[in-house]
C-alpha cells in the first residue's frame, strides 16, 4: 500500500484506525478521485497549508471538507494574528511536509505546524484524507483527528 512510511508510523504511534485506499496518482485531486472512485465530495477532506506573508515564514495546516472553502483571509488570519496570508505554493507545501498536493494528510505534519480542523469535518461519519502520497487515501473516523497533538477544532474555519 503506497501510504507514506512517515504517515504509517504516525498513525501507528497514535493508534489511529484507518482504511487505506489505493489511488491512481493521476486521479488524486479530490474532484477526480471522488468522481472516479464513487465517493461523495462531502465525505472528502482536504489538508491545505497556509503561509503567512506578513510576517513571512510561518505556516499552518487546515483540514476542510471538499465541499467548502477555507476562510484564509478571515478565520485563518484571525486565528494566527497574521496581517496577510495565502495558500502555500505547491513547492512550499512539498518542502515543508514532504508531501505533494493531492496527497497531503493531517497526519505526520512537521512538529511545529499547527493543525486546524473545520468543525464540519467532525460531523461526518467518516472522511477520506490524503495518505502522504498521491497513490493512496485514508478513510478514517473523524474522531481519530483528535488524537493528533495540538489539533484545534474550529467552528467556521471554512465557508
Amino acid at each position: 500500500m503506497p501510504v507514506q512510511a512517515e504517515v504509517l508510523s504516525h498513525l501507528g504511534a497514535l493508534g489511529v484506525s484507518f482504511e487505506a485506499l489505493d489511488c491512481d496518482p493521476d486521479l488524486a485531486d479530490t474532484a477526480q478521485f471522488c468522481e472516479h472512485y464513487g465517493y461523495a465530495p462531502e465525505s472528502s477532506a482536504n489538508t491545505i497549508v497556509v503561509a503567512s506573508k506578513r510576517p513571512p515564514g510561518r505556516y499552518v495546516a487546515c483540514l476542510v471538507l471538499a465541499t467548502t472553502r477555507l476562510d484564509v483571509n478571515g478565520m485563518v488570519r484571525e486565528l494566527t494574528d497574521w496581517k496577510k496570508a495565502s495558500f502555500a505554493r505547491p513547492e512550499q507545501t512539498a518542502d515543508l511536509t514532504g508531501m505533494t498536493i493531492g496527497g497531503v494528510t493531517p497526519f505526520a505534519l512537521p512538529d511545529r505546524m499547527p493543525l486546524y480542523v473545520d468543525s464540519a469535518v467532525m460531523e461526518q461519519p467518516w472522511v477520506i484524507v490524503g495518505a502522504g502520497s498521491r497513490s493512496a487515501k485514508l478513510k478514517i473516523d473523524p474522531s481519530m483527528l483528535e488524537m493528533i497533538e495540538g489539533v484545534e477544532i474550529i467552528e467556521g474555519l471554512a465557508k
